[in-house]
Order: C-alpha cells, then sequence, then structure tokens
C-alpha cells in the first residue's frame, strides 16, 4: 500500500470543481485513467496504492468494475455541472497494480463505459498494463475485439536474480511469448524495464536491455530503481541486507540504454521512454507531461481539470463505500497557483524530446540558456532556434537544468 495523500484541501461529497476548471477546457485534450488496484503478490519495491486478496477487508474483486462504471458516469455529471466542456476521450489507460488480473470483460466493461459516457476521438489510444503471467492469446484478442490498441507489458529484467530482488514472479522466457501473442490479436506493445536494482551489473542491464530489444516492441520504457521510504526493499536496505543503489552506475545504466536503443532504431521522446517514430510514442503519458485534462478512476487514482488536482480515498472498501453511497470518492485537492502551474510546466516539458520554448521561460530563466549550452546540458542548434532540448548529459541531469530554467 502507498504512503499517506498529498496535503491538501478537503473534496466536496459532491465533487463539483471551482469555474476556473472549465476555462479553455474545449482546448486542452482529455483523457481517462483507469487504477485497478489489485496483485497477486506485492513487489517489495513498489509504492504503488495496490492490494493483494489478504487486504481487501472483504471487497470483493469481482465488483470492482461495477463500480468503476459508477464513477465513471458520475464523472460526466460532475464535469457538466461545473461548466466544464464535454469533450471525447483522446487516450485511456488502464494501470495498476495489474489490471489484467481481472477477467478480460470485466476491463472490456469499462472501457465501454467510457466510450458511452464521453465519446472517443476518432483513432483514440487504449492501453493497458499486464505483467506476462497475467494474460494469453485469447485474453489479448478479446481485448482488441474491443478496441484496445496498446499492451505494455512490466518486464523489468531478463535476468533471474534481478527479477528475484524485485520479488517479481514471472519467468523472463514468457517474455517473447506475450509478446508474439500481443502481435498477432493487433495490438501495439511496450515493454517496462527497471534498472539500478542492487546487486543488478553493468551486464545484467546489458542483457536485459538486449533481450527487450529482440523482441521488437514498438515503445521501451527504462525507469531507474526508486527507494521509496516504507518499501519492504527500504526497510532490506536499511538493515544491510541490501545495497543502496549507485547514482554513478545508474548514469552508466542509462547512457547504455539510450546507446543500445539508439542503435537499434528507438527515439528518445521523454527522460525514461523511448518509441520506434513518433506513431508509437505513448500518447496517454504525453498529455501528463503537457499538463492536459485526465479524470483518474478507482482507488488512490489522481485527476487533473484546468489546474484543479484531485486524489481518491485510497483502499479500495473506502472507495466501494463511497461509490455505492453516490457520493464523490474525492479525498482532497488543490487548486494550483500561477507560480506552481508555471514550475509544473517547466519542470514537464522540460523532460520531453520537444521541450520547452525559450520565449515563454522568464527572463531570468532565459539568462540561463547560454550557461546550458556551454554545459552541454541542452542542445545548442535547438536553443538558436528558439526551444530548450535536453541533451544526454542534461537528461542525466533534467533537475538541475529546471531549477537553473526557473531562477528567480
Amino acid at each position: 500500500m502507498a504512503g499517506p495523500h498529498p496535503v491538501g484541501d478537503p473534496a466536496p461529497l459532491d465533487g463539483l470543481l471551482p469555474a476556473s476548471a472549465g476555462v479553455g477546457a474545449d482546448e486542452r485534450d482529455f483523457g481517462v485513467y483507469l487504477h485497478v488496484p489489485f496483485c497477486k503478490v506485492r513487489c517489495g519495491y513498489c509504492d504503488f496504492n495496490t492490494y493483494t486478496a489478504t487486504e481487501l477487508r472483504g471487497v470483493k474483486q469481482s465488483d470492482y468494475a461495477s463500480q468503476a462504471v459508477l464513477e465513471v458516469e458520475s464523472a460526466a455529471r460532475i464535469l457538466a455541472a461545473s461548466g466544464v466542456a464535454a469533450r471525447p476521450a483522446a487516450t485511456v489507460f488502464f494501470g495498476g497494480g495489474t489490471p489484467t488480473l481481472l477477467p478480460a470483460d470485466h476491463l472490456v466493461r469499462m472501457l465501454h463505459a467510457v466510450r458511452d459516457t464521453f465519446g472517443m476521438v476518432p483513432g483514440a489510444e487504449i492501453t493497458t498494463e499486464a505483467n506476462p503471467d497475467s494474460v494469453d492469446l485469447a485474453y489479448l484478442l478479446q481485448l482488441k475485439a474491443a478496441g484496445f490498441t496498446r499492451v505494455s507489458f512490466g518486464m523489468q529484467s531478463a535476468v533471474p536474480s534481478v527479477l528475484a530482488t524485485l520479488e517479481r514472479t514471472h519467468d523472463p522466457e514468457r517474455v517473447p511469448l506475450v509478446v508474439q501473442w500481443a502481435r498477432d490479436a493487433g495490438l501495439d506493445v511496450s515493454l517496462d524495464l527497471i534498472y539500478g536494482t542492487p546487486g543488478e551489473t553493468i551486464e545484467n542491464w546489458r542483457a536485459s536491455l538486449e533481450h527487450a530489444i529482440g523482441q521488437n516492441p514498438d515503445h521501451i520504457s527504462a525507469y531507474s530503481l526508486i527507494v521509496e521510504d516504507g518499501t519492504k526493499l527500504a526497510r532490506q536496505i536499511r538493515r544491510g541486507e541490501l545495497v543502496q543503489p549507485d547514482e554513478d552506475l545508474q548514469a552508466d545504466f542509462y547512457e547504455l540504454a539510450d546507446r543500445l536503443l539508439a542503435e537499434a532504431g528507438y527515439e528518445w521522446y521523454e527522460v525514461s521512454n523511448w518509441s520506434r517514430g513518433t506513431e508509437h510514442r505513448s500518447r496517454h503519458n504525453l498529455s501528463y507531461w503537457r499538463s492536459a485534462d485526465w479524470w483518474g478512476v478507482g482507488p488512490g487514482a489522481h485527476s487533473h481539470i484546468g489546474g484543479v488536482r484531485w486524489w481518491n480515498v485510497k483502499h479500495p472498501a473506502a472507495y466501494a463505500d463511497r461509490i455505492l453511497a453516490g457520493h464523490s470518492p474525492a479525498a482532497g485537492r488543490e487548486t494550483l497557483d500561477d507560480d506552481t502551474r508555471e514550475l509544473e510546466r517547466v519542470l514537464l516539458l522540460t523532460r520531453i524530446r520537444e521541450g520547452i520554448p525559450v520565449a515563454t521561460l522568464t527572463t531570468a530563466g532565459r539568462r540561463e540558456v547560454a550557461g546550458l549550452i556551454a554545459d552541454e546540458l541542452i542542445d545548442a542548434r535547438a536553443a538558436i532556434g528558439g526551444t530548450i532540448e535536453l541533451t544526454l548529459r542534461g537528461r542525466l541531469l533534467a533537475d538541475a537544468v529546471v531549477r537553473r530554467l526557473l531562477t528567480d
């Protein structure tokens, strides 16, 4: 289970949003995120809002789809009553947890609710996350028939010892099988990797990268392992049972990933994400980095509409109680002020390849551009053309670049 909620204001039981949320809504994309908070086992490094069967306090996984549908339907009513322009969904993303622990027809039912309630733009991107051991061909064919376009497999590593440290339960040899099944079903494929696991060597990481590239997926994500407070992994490191990931070694891992992926024809488009051409980028995740609007459905899910951000109650039992009582499941929210929205704009846009226009920075931020070029943190040609684009070194030090661009 994840840590405490962010600090914010109480959310009203009716879920209504302030008038500011509707300003300019018809000019922003809209997406839907559906959080499925169930896992077979809890991985030691994970601090996501997920629950195993013994932690559900009487809640039935089989009831979850019906509850999520109720929130989707209430979302449309809340947006309309709050004066937020109705828009079809450009992207839908099922995350978790392990969404594919539920029967395929449960995911299909939730997707149909989104389509029936909001509509879909032509060619909408519809993704589910999956573990390699949680699907078969029949399952994936059912998703494709319902309109899913993409599946993102949590591969993490191809090395059994690394998977064991992460407490991942799948056999790495299953990855080629599920990728082929997804291909046979007509779905785009993404593979998610993690680097920097305690005890992982550069040779281990190379093996994982080569195994992933060998499957010829459309998209690869590579995330550095972050040791989150309160996780089993953090306790193991504190007790000396495992070694804290080394930042210099993680930088080496990242540089190797970028080189091997580039050689294989993948382009980076966000600090931790690479795709085969722009058509295979994760449009849903790009909507987050571009501060678009999205409604998050499910326990602990976060939403953002027009500078208003809120988060749902975390436990599935509390979520079910709210939904079945006809109340908003939101636990708290915040309305971002202009300074916070500017900070987030710079923070998020700097991470993506298209970068951020120099002209939109403050005067102090623009003065930093020459120094960032000299320090080889941003691309000189792009900066001269009016855009901040991170170099490889800049991607490794992205937070430092953002701090300089936000200089007062």
